[in-house]
């Protein structure tokens, strides 16, 4: 039974080594989408822009811009406009993040990702 060590053989000492390294691959490159999600500013709009908003890469609210004339068409109609304004933003900032995602997993090479 000599020689058998503790079962390890050096290509799983290296594979275990990879592993490591791409899970710290993960976590950088983790970091750094999080912080251009959190720089971005996306637009959303309703109507031809009489009203806008913007939202970060992570969909926090950062501003809203509502035309004088938006402010004429009542209350009913502008929360409307506000509400469409904000899903634009919702649905760009949703397909950033999407999309940045997958330019971090793309070169790994794990499967299922």
């Amino acid at each position: 039974m000599a020689g058998k060590g503790f079962g390890f053989s050096l290509g799983k000492m290296k594979e275990l080594a990879d592993a490591f390294k791409k899970a710290q691959q993960v976590q950088e490159g983790a970091k750094q989408v999080q912080e251009d999600l959190n720089n971005m500013e996306i637009e959303g709009q309703a109507q031809g822009g009489l009203v806008k908003v913007w939202v970060s890469g992570n969909q926090e609210p950062l501003r809203a811009e509502i035309a004088p004339e938006a402010l004429n068409e009542g209350a009913e109609v502008l929360s409307e406009l506000v509400a469409t304004a904000m899903k634009d933003a919702y649905q760009k900032s949703t397909a950033a993040m999407k999309e940045k995602m997958e330019e971090l997993t793309a070169g790994l090479g794990i499967p299922g990702l």
